[in-house]
């Protein structure tokens, strides 16, 4: 009785979390309410607090659920023990791109993170969470940079933190300006290329090398 307690405790989160994307999208995320989350979602208010403190508590588990898909390849590249570490950074910045225009769910998710989300009043907690997401994302690709450092498959005096943040700027902007016009091209199509000039911009560009 007790695992099946949890399985539906499980299922009533994830039917939260499916609901507050819908109500996100459609509402934007400082117009949406929580009750309209819970109406979506066939549940009380309660139910809600029951799972998540607040809006941005919500917003952020959303977030997190998109993110774990490919959180195997991220951590494949920071590994210290993983043979080809720029292959598996190449590999997971292809899917970032590629994700966006081919999978509806990570589609939507961007949109609302990107287009429809204002950090004010009950979401400030939400933009610091954001804050501290994206510094660790730098410090994390500049750990995966650093070991195809060692493995011979970048420049030795790689500037890794300064290149960790062109990386994250590149991929998020791509990201950000397909989803404004989408219909211009296929990021997807595209995807292996534009990844592939920033690969040759980390090998080639002196402005992202250690000065003396």
């Amino acid at each position: 009785m007790a695992r099946r307690t949890k399985e539906e405790a499980e299922e009533t989160r994830a039917q939260i979390v499916d609901a507050a994307e819908r109500v996100f999208h459609e509402r934007g995320v400082s117009r949406a309410s929580l009750a309209e989350v819970a109406a979506a979602a066939g549940v009380s208010r309660g139910a809600i607090y029951w799972h998540f403190e607040n809006k941005a508590d919500l917003f952020h588990a959303m977030l997190e659920r998109m993110r774990l898909p490919l959180e195997d390849l991220a951590r494949a590249s920071e590994s210290e023990d993983e043979p080809d570490p720029l292959g598996r950074m190449r590999e997971l910045l292809v899917h970032l791109l590629q994700r966006v225009e081919l999978e509806p769910q990570s589609r939507r998710i961007n949109e609302i993170l990107r287009h429809k989300c204002e950090y004010i009043d009950e979401l400030g907690d939400l933009r610091q969470r954001l804050e501290a997401t994206s510094a660790e994302c730098d410090v994390r690709i500049a750990r995966a940079l650093g070991n195809a450092v060692r493995r011979g498959q970048l420049p030795a005096d790689l500037d890794c933190h300064r290149a960790a943040v062109s990386v994250h700027a590149y991929v998020e902007g791509l990201q950000t300006n397909w989803l404004m016009v989408p219909g211009s091209y296929s990021l997807a199509s595209e995807a292996v290329v534009l990844v592939e000039a920033l690969l040759d911009m980390l090998r080639h560009s002196l402005a992202l090398r250690l000065r003396a």
